[in-house]
């Protein structure tokens, strides 16, 4: 659901062409980093790779200001041979100067390919660095942080520094040298005339950064009141059997008309604003060149200039002003891009998973052993106390309790998803922490009540948990788990190709197949998240019978939800607030008439737990 505060954290852009302006102006809030220098040295850690290709860009740049800077100068010499009557030199300087624009063509389109080569290789890199160290995070990190966030890094920063690099960067570079370059030919021209062309650009500068001011403060607003906007549309539309059944249209229609009307409002202004830039820009350009006209012609009485340098003044002043406006269009994207890699390092920067020790699992039968285990996921509010728990090879034991009590966190802990703060955890009397993870979780699978399909073929998710599978394999899975008569179904049978999460089938299809690939697993140890809940009678029937053959001869966890199910584990623990508070199987449990028989009793009689 968008969220107008969110909306409001985002960037504030908008575009529109000005004249005298190469390419679109964006005014759009700058985002600045904390460490900049340190970030920028360590983003320059990435080019050096592409060394040699950078020297290449570079020489083009220079190759490209030198053309542009030298151009109007060649036009200057041909006005003048016009005006002297010189006619016989004339073509070839024409020629030379189609020549020198030619290059700037030339070079202008290999720049910005050399440009976006450089990007692209560059930005490879470091997606590549990203995502590797992504899926080598601890999954508390990810817990953490949202994951929006963390996609936003991998995409909209490191999509930010790439449009700087292939536009930004080359961008400001040929700026510098243009104004340079453009300087110190027109003061060597006419130093007078020079110093007046300045003014217009100071006068450019000024109003371009008091205007600009004025016009993000709108824009801003603007793009605040339109994410409202679409909050209200999108909210609405998905309650919309809520709105219609308490009769709330009048209501919703005023409250989309109010925003509606101030979004109006504000985009009035901010349009006005932005509409006056093009035509101020070219009010100040214009009085630039009638004060080159002007004072130019004064000069040429009095033989201090030719008409074909005022002609070339007319085009250095014009040329003069561009990059200056395309520096300070590019500033901040630049800052931008750098916020960007800033918060790309702190994910490079994060310790990856710790990958525990040497030994291995190749006999393990699965004894599981919690012992004293003490465990928080924030300091301040622990979840397990003093936790005890022996676990037989084969036998089935069922975690019990209310929300909260901490069934899924012995499963985190089992996992080493998350570190215990004491104690110690066994499989066959080895700590897991001396146990490779790559060994711990091949030996262990998970069914979840939230099952994780991938937009794959049927056969590669069930394969995902052993690749090595041979197909043989995959089907006899497939069939001890009663998925194979509802994939024959499907014309393309295994490899049907399912839909983002597995959005093409139902709730109870979907934790088929992820109970045929935990049998494709062939673990030793098994968890269960207990998936009932959600789908019918008959699809839960097979659902459990499928569960019953994949526990055969395995440990197995189960957290239970449906007490109705547990009730042939081998041992039922009871969980409270961290604490075991009771054990035993089904018939003793009852017999004591406490905790467990309190949560059985409210279930079988149809009230929530």
């Amino acid at each position: 659901m968008s969220n107008p505060k969110e909306s409001e954290k985002k960037s504030v852009e908008t575009t529109m062409k000005i004249p005298g302006m190469r390419g679109p102006r964006n005014f759009q809030e700058i985002e600045k980093p904390k460490e900049g220098k340190k970030t920028i040295r360590r983003l320059l850690g990435y080019f050096k790779a592409e060394r040699i290709l950078i020297e290449v860009l570079l020489a083009v740049v220079i190759i490209v200001v030198c053309s542009s800077v030298y151009a109007p100068s060649l036009q200057s010499k041909a006005i003048d041979m016009i005006a002297a009557g010189s006619y016989e030199k004339l073509p070839s300087a024409l020629g030379f100067m189609l020549v020198v624009y030619g290059v700037y063509c030339g070079g202008t389109l290999i720049q910005n390919l050399l440009s976006a080569t450089l990007s692209q290789k560059i930005i490879k890199k470091m997606r590549e660095d990203l995502f590797a160290k992504i899926v080598y995070l601890p999954v508390k990190y990810l817990d953490r942080h949202p994951h929006g966030d963390i996609m936003s890094r991998m995409t909209n920063d490191v999509e930010n520094i790439s449009n700087t690099i292939s536009q930004s960067l080359s961008t400001m570079l040929s700026g510098v040298l243009t104004i340079i370059g453009t300087v110190g030919i027109m003061l060597w021209y006419c130093p007078q005339l020079a110093l007046l062309s300045c003014t217009t650009v100071l006068l450019t500068i000024f109003v371009t950064k008091y205007l600009s001011k004025f016009m993000r403060t709108f824009f801003r607003k603007r793009q605040v009141l339109l994410g409202q906007l679409n909050g209200i549309v999108e909210e609405k539309v998905v309650g919309y059997k809520t709105v219609v059944a308490y009769n709330r249209q009048d209501a919703v229609i005023e409250e989309f008309e109010q925003v509606s009307d101030n979004l109006k409002k504000t985009g009035i202004i901010a349009e006005i604003l932005g509409g006056s830039m093009g035509p101020l820009m070219n009010v100040i350009n214009n009085t630039g060149f009638v004060i080159i006209a002007a004072f130019g012609g004064y000069f040429a009485i009095k033989g201090m200039v030719s008409i074909g340098v005022i002609s070339a003044f007319i085009v250095y002043a014009k040329q003069f002003g561009r990059p200056i406006n395309e520096i300070a269009q590019v500033y901040g994207q630049v800052q931008t891009a750098v916020a960007g890699a800033e918060r790309i390092f702190s994910i490079l920067d994060e310790e990856c998973e710790d990958q525990g020790g040497t030994k291995t699992m190749e006999e393990a039968k699965g004894v599981i052993s919690f012992e004293h285990v003490n465990f928080s996921y924030t300091p301040e509010k622990q979840v397990l106390y003093d936790f005890n728990l022996e676990v037989r090879a084969g036998h089935k034991v069922a975690l019990v309790g209310a929300t909260g009590s901490g069934k899924t966190t012995v499963v985190n802990l089992l996992m080493r998803f998350y570190d215990i703060d004491s104690g110690s955890i066994f499989i066959d009397g080895v700590d897991i922490r001396d146990i490779s993870m790559e060994e711990l979780r091949k030996n262990i699978a998970i069914v979840l009540q939230d099952t994780v399909l991938f937009s794959d073929t049927i056969r590669n998710n069930l394969k995902y948990s052993n690749l090595e599978a041979t197909d043989e394999e995959m089907i006899q899975a497939a069939k001890t788990s009663n998925c194979d008569a509802m994939i024959a179904h499907f014309k393309e049978g295994y490899d049907t190709r399912l839909t983002e999460s597995g959005a093409n089938l139902s709730h109870g299809q979907r934790q088929l197949l992820s109970i045929g690939r935990a049998f494709l697993a062939n673990p030793k140890i098994l968890i269960l998240d207990e998936a009932t809940s959600s789908v019918d009678t008959r699809t839960e029937k097979h659902i459990q019978d499928a569960m019953v053959r994949l526990m055969k001869e395995r440990t197995s966890l189960i957290i239970a939800h449906r007490l109705s199910t547990i009730q042939d584990a081998d041992l039922i623990v009871v969980m409270n607030e961290g604490h075991i508070v009771e054990t035993g199987n089904h018939e003793e449990l009852l017999l004591k008439k406490g905790y467990y028989h309190d949560l059985y009793m409210t279930q079988f009689a149809g009230k929530e737990t």
